[in-house]
């Protein structure tokens, strides 16, 4: 296992994860597409975006003209009007005229040609400068008539006298003016056509194309476009290093990967600039890094730039994402002081670390805050308090927050769709849960990659592999690309489904599609392992991260506890716990609520007891989970008075049972002297909508089972299959082992041929409740010749499984 373990630390960088278009990089000595399917051929620009197209006017850039050489800076040498309001510099008394004349409402397209000739027929033999173009081009860029500015840089490409004043001045800014537009493909097409014409481009015109890749959201292909330029020899500048780290942050570029480069932007001599740090402080957000975040927001002071409201809303964010709730509300006291008042970001953050850490009141308080500061909850505020109160089962409170977000005018957007659809999914309610999928069409909306994974995250919470592969093609139907996210999401899935093979299946076809793993993937193999309970696998893991691949979390923890009680090491799992309560590990939220989960899943009750204690006396509100853990514990120790202070609790804090809970008090009932209201408990919780899983049923058919109840047993099997629910060999043997102990054997031996014949294999439980109910009676030669006959019953039994019966009849019979 452990060589399937074995994670890289640099692999290729994500894939992006939008719908494919038809544009793609083109196969040129510039650029080169590394999808599986090869693009079609890419048209010159004017061909797919400018008007009055004319494939046949295409001139080649001629090689011998120097100026087509020349590397200028944009803004400097060639422009005084840098950081500057556009004005008419540039621009001949002719050119003033021109652009007049095209900012005329009545302008006719058709007088395009005209206009442009009379303005450069001048310069056809007296070459200057292309400050004429560019002064004309930003002129219409300025008066937002984009389109019509695109039409003058078509007519003029196709102007073979004209070419000298193609400088990377003007190639820049038409690059940027369709980044800007939305047309990055046109952009790229501008981009591979002059390189076929040996155009060379400077820092500038690269830079254009990085940031209109990065503002399209085609994060791998600004990487590549970077990577080249490096190998072209054009040393990139502050600004290129900036976005190219803001791409990294984005992309969930490993953190050793962005600690490269910014070592590489020191070498380089490339001084840092206040957008450096804030874009720095944002990469941050990702794996959770406040520590590193806060050491680049004491860099960026002790280098002289005082932090601005974007710093600190940066940095706001990092806390909130890292649920550091004392060292956010540090920050935006500090920002106060300094002057900068809160903004909806501000208390976006803040209200994030809140809910973060579950105390959901003083989060809602925060939000009502929010109008005396003349600020309006925007549709972030909403749904992060909607995500939070579905996070802690708090149902009807979420559905609260979407009626108040609604009433007050305030739109969904797909996140909070998102949120709607895993709160419906997690409990079972599936058809509520496609309704709201069916909702986000009818609201102009379209699913995106993170509704897709939230659909198969459903699924596989909820053990329907299949459903989740047939989530996962028409995902992919829909012309999505899988990413980082949902590779994670169909891991996790799959292992929460007992495909542990299938899952570590999908985790080389991640690395294989070049998906570098980051910390939630990480995670997500150690929550894999320790479901399994493979605690050996999972240290290995954890020692793995901590040799510089990415810095271990509290999840990270959580699930090393969960390994731990999985595994039944018990010890290692105490010793974790006693660093957690010494402040070795960090005692966040998470940590202490596994550990009332993992304790009382090991029946440990003072050790399950003094984790809950710790977790409320540290301030941290305990969620749905931590609290079905403990009238789990307290119901198998029948003591129902703690576990009615549990459920009182629930209902003073609004949390909303759910199944677990339910399951947990039917097994109390159902081993008690009152077992009838095992079946109370399940149409309790029909009645409010819940519908029980196999568990229930397994637990009712138990209480009647054991009191002899049998014909009360049969009707909550008929009733559970006419559910849908398929029974297990937990539920067969339920019967058998009752009748077998009552010495019905042959109604055991029929509940044996029946559960073969539905498709159910019985296990070694299944034959010993029989055996030794025989020899409970001492009726051993019985018991030897079932033994010996027991091939006849089940063929398909394992070969030694007679011979393993006849020894233990011989122990039991002795």
């Amino acid at each position: 296992m452990a060589d399937k373990l074995a994670l890289p630390l640099l692999l290729p960088s994500t894939p992006s994860s939008k719908p494919l278009s038809h544009h793609q990089l083109s196969k040129t000595p510039f650029l080169t597409s590394s999808l599986s399917s090869p693009p079609p051929p890419l048209k010159p620009l004017h061909h797919d975006v400018f008007l009055h197209q004319n494939p046949n006017s295409k001139q080649p850039i001629t090689q011998h003209n120097p100026r087509t050489y020349n590397r200028t800076r944009i803004g400097k040498s060639r422009d005084p009007n840098l950081g500057k309001p556009w004005s008419y510099h540039g621009l001949s008394p002719q050119g003033h005229k021109t652009l007049s004349s095209l900012l005329e409402s009545c302008f006719d397209f058709n007088q395009l040609h005209a206009l442009l000739s009379k303005l450069f027929e001048p310069y056809k033999d007296n070459p200057v400068e292309s400050s004429e173009l560019r002064a004309l081009l930003k002129g219409l860029r300025y008066h937002k008539k984009v389109d019509l500015a695109l039409c003058v840089f078509d007519w003029f490409m196709k102007q073979k006298e004209l070419e000298y004043m193609l400088d990377n001045t003007v190639v820049a800014l038409v690059i940027s003016m369709l980044g800007k537009e939305g047309r990055v493909s046109s952009a790229l097409n501008l981009f591979n056509e002059l390189v076929d014409k040996s155009f060379s481009f400077d820092v500038y015109s690269y830079t254009s194309l990085i940031s209109a890749f990065s503002n399209s959201g085609r994060y791998r292909d600004a990487v590549m476009v970077f990577k080249k330029m490096e190998e072209e020899g054009c040393k990139p500048t502050v600004f290129t290093y900036n976005v190219v780290l803001d791409v990294f942050g984005k992309m969930g570029t490993s953190w050793n990967k962005i600690m490269s480069l910014v070592e590489k932007i020191k070498s380089d001599g490339i001084v840092f600039d206040e957008y450096t740090y804030n874009t720095l402080i944002s990469c941050c957000k990702r794996g959770a890094l406040h520590e590193e975040a806060a050491q680049f927001f004491e860099e960026m002071k002790d280098a002289g730039f005082s932090p601005g409201k974007v710093t600190y809303n940066a940095l706001l964010d990092v806390y909130g994402k890292s649920h550091r709730l004392r060292e956010a509300m540090k920050v935006m006291n500090e920002m106060e002081v300094r002057g900068f008042t809160p903004t909806s970001v501000t208390y976006n953050s803040v209200i994030s670390a809140y809910a973060g850490e579950g105390m959901l009141d003083e989060a809602v308080r925060l939000k009502n805050q929010m109008p005396e500061k003349g600020l309006k909850p925007d549709v972030y505020t909403y749904t992060t308090l909607l995500s939070g109160f579905e996070r802690a089962g708090k149902v009807e409170s979420a559905m609260s927050i979407f009626e108040e977000m609604r009433n007050a005018g305030c739109k969904p957007n797909i996140c909070t769709f998102n949120a709607l659809i895993k709160m419906y999914g997690y409990r079972g309610k599936f058809a509520d849960m496609m309704k709201i999928f069916d909702e986000i069409n009818v609201c102009g909306l379209s699913p995106e990659i993170v509704t897709w994974n939230t659909l198969l995250a459903v699924f596989g919470q909820n053990g329907m592999d299949s459903e989740m592969s047939g989530v996962f093609k028409e995902m992919k139907r829909a012309g999505f690309i899988p990413e980082r996210e949902t590779f994670n999401t169909l891991i996790s899935g799959y292992s929460r489904c007992g495909s542990f093979e299938e899952a570590m299946t999908v985790y080389r076809r991640m690395l294989d599609a070049g998906v570098t793993p980051d910390l939630s993937t990480y995670n997500t193999v150690l929550a894999a392992l320790a479901r399994g309970g493979m605690w050996e696998q999972s240290e290995k893991v954890l020692a793995e991260m901590e040799d510089g691949r990415c810095k271990p979390n509290e999840l990270t923890h959580c699930s090393l506890l969960q390994a731990y009680a999985n595994g039944k090491e018990i010890g290692r799992m105490l010793f974790l716990a006693e660093e957690v309560y010494s402040g070795v590990i960090e005692p966040r939220a998470e940590l202490l609520k596994t550990l009332v989960l993992v304790c009382s899943k090991c029946d440990l009750l003072p050790e399950t007891e003094r984790a809950f204690s710790e977790l409320k006396e540290r301030g941290f509100s305990p969620d749905l989970n931590t609290l079905n853990s403990m009238v789990s514990i307290y119901g198998r120790r029948q003591m129902a008075a703690k576990v009615n202070e549990v459920l009182d609790y629930m209902k003073e804090t609004g949390f909303t049972p759910n199944i677990v809970t339910y399951n947990s008090l039917m097994n109390m009932h159902s081993r008690s002297a009152d077992f009838g209201k095992s079946e109370e408990i399940l149409r309790e919780a029909q009645a409010k909508g819940i519908k029980p899983d196999i568990i229930s049923y397994n637990t009712v058919i138990n209480a009647y089972c054991r009191n002899t109840r049998m014909k009360d047993a049969k009707r909550i099997f008929a009733e559970m299959r006419e559910s849908g629910i398929v029974p297990d060999v937990i539920t067969y043997n339920t019967f058998i082992s009752n009748y077998a102990g009552d010495s019905f054997f042959e109604e055991a031996i029929g509940v044996v041929r029946y559960m073969i014949s539905n498709g159910c294999r019985p296990n070694q439980s299944t034959y010993n409740s029989i055996v030794d109910g025989y020899c409970k009676l001492h009726r051993k030669d019985e018991a030897k010749l079932f033994a010996e006959d027991l091939r006849n019953l089940d063929p398909r039994a394992p070969k030694d499984e007679d011979r393993r019966l006849l020894e233990r009849i011989a122990k039991k019979c002795r």
